[in-house]
Protein backbone atom coordinates (compact mmCIF):
# COMPACT_ATOMS: atom_id res chain seq x y z
CA UNK A 1 0.00 0.00 0.00
CA UNK A 2 1.91 3.41 -1.13
CA UNK A 3 0.29 6.67 -0.06
CA UNK A 4 0.79 10.26 -1.48
CA UNK A 5 -0.73 13.31 -1.09
CA UNK A 6 -3.82 14.65 -2.34
CA UNK A 7 -4.09 16.59 -6.13
CA UNK A 8 -1.06 17.20 -6.91
CA UNK A 9 -0.26 20.30 -4.27
CA UNK A 10 0.96 21.12 -1.16
CA UNK A 11 -0.37 19.49 1.49
CA UNK A 12 -2.03 22.55 3.22
CA UNK A 13 -4.84 22.95 0.26
CA UNK A 14 -5.26 19.21 0.62
CA UNK A 15 -8.32 17.49 3.00
CA UNK A 16 -6.19 16.39 5.99
CA UNK A 17 -7.47 14.23 8.23
CA UNK A 18 -7.40 14.74 12.60
CA UNK A 19 -4.43 15.85 13.14
CA UNK A 20 -1.63 12.53 14.93
CA UNK A 21 -4.45 9.98 13.51
CA UNK A 22 -5.16 7.38 11.25
CA UNK A 23 -8.92 6.28 9.94
CA UNK A 24 -9.70 3.05 8.46
CA UNK A 25 -13.22 3.51 6.98
CA UNK A 26 -14.87 0.11 5.53
CA UNK A 27 -17.64 0.12 2.71
CA UNK A 28 -21.11 -1.54 3.23
CA UNK A 29 -19.94 -5.49 4.35
CA UNK A 30 -23.56 -6.88 3.47
CA UNK A 31 -23.52 -9.97 5.59
CA UNK A 32 -20.09 -11.20 3.93
CA UNK A 33 -18.18 -12.18 7.23
CA UNK A 34 -15.14 -14.07 5.38
CA UNK A 35 -14.36 -10.89 3.68
CA UNK A 36 -14.41 -8.82 6.85
CA UNK A 37 -12.14 -10.80 8.38
CA UNK A 38 -9.81 -10.50 5.98
CA UNK A 39 -9.95 -6.86 5.52
CA UNK A 40 -9.58 -6.26 9.47
CA UNK A 41 -6.73 -8.72 9.25
CA UNK A 42 -5.32 -5.99 6.58
CA UNK A 43 -5.64 -3.29 8.55
CA UNK A 44 -4.33 -4.86 11.72
CA UNK A 45 -1.10 -5.56 9.94
CA UNK A 46 -1.09 -2.19 8.18
CA UNK A 47 -1.78 -0.67 11.57
CA UNK A 48 1.13 -2.74 13.55
CA UNK A 49 3.67 -1.97 10.98
CA UNK A 50 3.48 1.39 10.99
CA UNK A 51 1.74 2.61 14.58
CA UNK A 52 0.15 5.73 14.88
CA UNK A 53 -1.09 7.92 18.22
CA UNK A 54 -4.74 6.89 17.72
CA UNK A 55 -6.26 4.96 15.19
CA UNK A 56 -9.94 4.65 13.89
CA UNK A 57 -11.99 1.88 12.03
CA UNK A 58 -15.04 3.05 11.05
CA UNK A 59 -17.69 1.05 9.21
CA UNK A 60 -20.30 3.08 6.66
CA UNK A 61 -23.28 1.28 7.77
CA UNK A 62 -25.33 -1.60 5.76
CA UNK A 63 -23.30 -4.48 7.62
CA UNK A 64 -26.34 -6.71 7.33
CA UNK A 65 -28.49 -8.40 3.99
CA UNK A 66 -28.04 -9.45 0.90
CA UNK A 67 -24.60 -11.77 1.55
CA UNK A 68 -24.67 -14.98 3.76
CA UNK A 69 -23.87 -14.27 7.38
CA UNK A 70 -25.82 -11.00 8.81
CA UNK A 71 -25.67 -12.74 12.16
CA UNK A 72 -22.31 -13.57 11.89
CA UNK A 73 -20.82 -9.92 10.77
CA UNK A 74 -22.66 -8.55 13.41
CA UNK A 75 -21.80 -11.23 16.41
CA UNK A 76 -18.15 -10.20 15.15
CA UNK A 77 -18.52 -6.44 15.79
CA UNK A 78 -20.35 -6.68 18.63
CA UNK A 79 -17.47 -8.51 19.71
CA UNK A 80 -14.58 -6.93 18.08
CA UNK A 81 -11.68 -5.28 20.35
CA UNK A 82 -8.22 -4.03 19.38
CA UNK A 83 -6.22 -2.25 22.20
CA UNK A 84 -4.90 0.53 19.12
CA UNK A 85 -8.17 0.55 17.05
CA UNK A 86 -11.43 2.33 18.13
CA UNK A 87 -14.24 1.01 16.35
CA UNK A 88 -17.33 3.52 14.85
CA UNK A 89 -20.34 1.91 13.45
CA UNK A 90 -22.67 3.89 11.33
CA UNK A 91 -26.53 3.47 11.00
CA UNK A 92 -27.18 2.20 7.01
CA UNK A 93 -30.71 2.06 5.82
CA UNK A 94 -30.58 -1.61 6.03
CA UNK A 95 -29.98 -1.42 9.44
CA UNK A 96 -32.49 0.80 10.49
CA UNK A 97 -35.20 -1.79 8.02
CA UNK A 98 -34.39 -4.03 9.96
CA UNK A 99 -34.97 -2.78 13.12
CA UNK A 100 -37.92 -1.26 12.45
CA UNK A 101 -39.00 -4.39 11.36
CA UNK A 102 -38.11 -5.69 15.08
CA UNK A 103 -39.81 -2.93 16.32
CA UNK A 104 -43.13 -4.08 15.02
CA UNK A 105 -43.12 -2.32 11.49
CA UNK A 106 -44.03 -6.13 9.77
CA UNK A 107 -46.15 -4.20 6.70
CA UNK A 108 -42.40 -3.75 5.86
CA UNK A 109 -41.36 -7.54 6.17
CA UNK A 110 -42.32 -8.56 2.37
CA UNK A 111 -40.05 -5.70 0.76
CA UNK A 112 -37.27 -6.62 3.29
CA UNK A 113 -36.91 -9.90 2.35
CA UNK A 114 -37.18 -8.74 -1.54
CA UNK A 115 -34.10 -6.41 -0.72
CA UNK A 116 -32.33 -8.91 1.21
CA UNK A 117 -33.60 -9.90 4.12
CA UNK A 118 -33.91 -13.14 2.83
CA UNK A 119 -30.12 -13.96 3.32
CA UNK A 120 -30.28 -12.15 6.68
CA UNK A 121 -33.20 -14.22 8.51
CA UNK A 122 -31.70 -17.48 6.75
CA UNK A 123 -27.98 -16.62 8.71
CA UNK A 124 -30.62 -16.47 11.69
CA UNK A 125 -31.62 -20.11 11.21
CA UNK A 126 -34.85 -19.16 10.02
CA UNK A 127 -36.73 -19.92 6.90
CA UNK A 128 -38.07 -16.65 5.16
CA UNK A 129 -40.52 -18.54 3.15
CA UNK A 130 -42.79 -19.25 6.63
CA UNK A 131 -42.25 -15.89 7.70
CA UNK A 132 -44.08 -14.87 4.75
CA UNK A 133 -46.88 -17.24 5.28
CA UNK A 134 -47.22 -16.62 8.69
CA UNK A 135 -49.66 -13.98 10.56
CA UNK A 136 -47.96 -10.71 11.10
CA UNK A 137 -47.57 -11.32 14.62
CA UNK A 138 -46.54 -14.70 14.79
CA UNK A 139 -43.64 -14.19 11.89
CA UNK A 140 -42.41 -11.05 14.25
CA UNK A 141 -42.42 -13.18 17.31
CA UNK A 142 -40.35 -15.94 15.49
CA UNK A 143 -37.38 -13.37 14.48
CA UNK A 144 -37.67 -11.52 17.51
CA UNK A 145 -36.91 -14.93 19.32
CA UNK A 146 -34.15 -15.37 16.88
CA UNK A 147 -32.23 -12.19 16.82
CA UNK A 148 -30.27 -12.16 20.42
CA UNK A 149 -31.37 -8.75 22.10
CA UNK A 150 -27.69 -7.88 22.26
CA UNK A 151 -27.49 -7.78 18.42
CA UNK A 152 -30.50 -5.49 18.82
CA UNK A 153 -28.93 -3.39 21.36
CA UNK A 154 -25.84 -3.04 18.94
CA UNK A 155 -27.22 -1.96 16.17
CA UNK A 156 -29.46 0.41 18.23
CA UNK A 157 -26.23 2.43 18.99
CA UNK A 158 -24.91 2.98 15.88
CA UNK A 159 -24.27 6.63 14.99
CA UNK A 160 -25.20 8.89 11.55
CA UNK A 161 -22.34 10.66 11.21
CA UNK A 162 -18.44 10.68 11.99
CA UNK A 163 -16.20 13.65 11.48
CA UNK A 164 -12.17 13.37 11.42
CA UNK A 165 -10.64 16.38 10.38
CA UNK A 166 -11.74 17.58 7.04
CA UNK A 167 -13.91 14.66 6.30
CA UNK A 168 -17.28 13.24 7.24
CA UNK A 169 -18.23 10.18 6.83
CA UNK A 170 -21.98 8.79 6.53
CA UNK A 171 -23.63 6.14 5.21
CA UNK A 172 -25.44 7.45 1.91
CA UNK A 173 -24.63 11.11 1.61
CA UNK A 174 -25.93 14.83 2.45
CA UNK A 175 -28.11 16.93 0.90
CA UNK A 176 -26.30 19.42 -1.49
CA UNK A 177 -26.47 23.47 0.46
CA UNK A 178 -27.96 22.10 3.78
CA UNK A 179 -25.82 22.55 6.68
CA UNK A 180 -24.43 19.72 8.81
CA UNK A 181 -26.94 20.46 11.37
CA UNK A 182 -30.04 20.97 9.30
CA UNK A 183 -29.33 17.30 7.26
CA UNK A 184 -32.40 14.86 8.02
CA UNK A 185 -31.77 10.93 9.01
CA UNK A 186 -33.44 9.84 6.07
CA UNK A 187 -30.84 11.59 3.38
CA UNK A 188 -28.03 10.43 5.72
CA UNK A 189 -28.76 7.09 5.88
CA UNK A 190 -31.21 6.70 1.99
CA UNK A 191 -30.04 9.88 -0.22
CA UNK A 192 -28.77 8.97 -3.75
CA UNK A 193 -29.68 12.11 -6.03
CA UNK A 194 -29.19 14.89 -5.96
CA UNK A 195 -25.97 13.93 -3.57
CA UNK A 196 -24.20 11.64 -5.88
CA UNK A 197 -24.28 14.31 -9.53
CA UNK A 198 -23.20 17.70 -7.07
CA UNK A 199 -19.96 18.92 -7.77
CA UNK A 200 -20.12 21.54 -5.13
CA UNK A 201 -17.95 22.23 -2.07
CA UNK A 202 -19.61 20.68 1.19
CA UNK A 203 -16.59 22.31 3.31
CA UNK A 204 -15.86 18.37 4.06
CA UNK A 205 -15.20 15.57 1.60
CA UNK A 206 -18.34 13.35 2.53
CA UNK A 207 -16.80 9.25 2.65
CA UNK A 208 -20.13 7.08 1.57
CA UNK A 209 -21.24 3.81 1.06
CA UNK A 210 -24.69 2.72 -0.28
CA UNK A 211 -24.73 3.25 -3.70
CA UNK A 212 -22.54 0.29 -5.38
CA UNK A 213 -19.50 1.29 -7.49
CA UNK A 214 -17.13 -1.37 -9.87
CA UNK A 215 -13.86 0.97 -8.15
CA UNK A 216 -13.68 3.39 -5.55
CA UNK A 217 -15.71 6.48 -6.62
CA UNK A 218 -12.93 9.15 -5.96
CA UNK A 219 -13.96 12.85 -6.38
CA UNK A 220 -12.90 16.20 -5.04
CA UNK A 221 -15.81 16.78 -2.46
CA UNK A 222 -17.05 12.73 -2.24
CA UNK A 223 -15.43 9.16 -1.83
CA UNK A 224 -17.81 6.57 -2.50
CA UNK A 225 -16.15 2.72 -1.18
CA UNK A 226 -18.88 0.72 -1.58
CA UNK A 227 -18.00 -2.12 -4.05
CA UNK A 228 -20.51 -4.58 -3.95
CA UNK A 229 -18.97 -6.72 -1.70
CA UNK A 230 -21.78 -9.13 -1.82
CA UNK A 231 -21.48 -9.46 -5.47
CA UNK A 232 -18.01 -8.63 -6.31
CA UNK A 233 -15.82 -10.29 -3.50
CA UNK A 234 -14.37 -7.07 -2.78
CA UNK A 235 -14.42 -5.39 0.06
CA UNK A 236 -12.60 -2.08 0.12
CA UNK A 237 -11.57 -0.12 3.45
CA UNK A 238 -10.43 3.69 2.96
CA UNK A 239 -7.23 4.61 4.99
CA UNK A 240 -6.79 8.28 5.60
CA UNK A 241 -3.43 9.87 7.24
CA UNK A 242 -2.99 13.55 7.42
CA UNK A 243 -2.96 15.04 3.97
CA UNK A 244 -2.63 11.71 2.35
CA UNK A 245 -4.67 8.70 1.66
CA UNK A 246 -5.01 5.24 0.19
CA UNK A 247 -6.66 2.00 0.13
CA UNK A 248 -7.06 -1.66 1.16
CA UNK A 249 -9.50 -4.40 -0.07
CA UNK A 250 -9.39 -7.98 -0.61
CA UNK A 251 -8.72 -7.88 -4.11
CA UNK A 252 -6.20 -9.53 -5.86
CA UNK A 253 -3.91 -7.00 -4.79
CA UNK A 254 -4.10 -3.31 -3.01
CA UNK A 255 -4.00 0.09 -5.32
CA UNK A 256 -2.30 3.10 -4.33
CA UNK A 257 -4.25 6.36 -5.22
Amino acid sequence: MVFRKLFGGSAAKAPRGKSGARAYAIGDVHGCKSLLDELIAKIEADLAARPVGEAWLVFVGDLIDRGPDSAGVIERLRTYRHDRLNPVFLMGNHEEYFLRILGGETQKLDSWLTYGGKECVESYGLAPEDLIVLPEGEALLRLRRAVPDNHRRFLKGFHDTFRFGDYLFVHAGIRPGLALEQQSRDDLRWIREPFLSDAGDHGFVVVHGHTIVDEVDERPNRIGIDTGAYRSGVLTALVIDGAERAFLSTAAADEAV
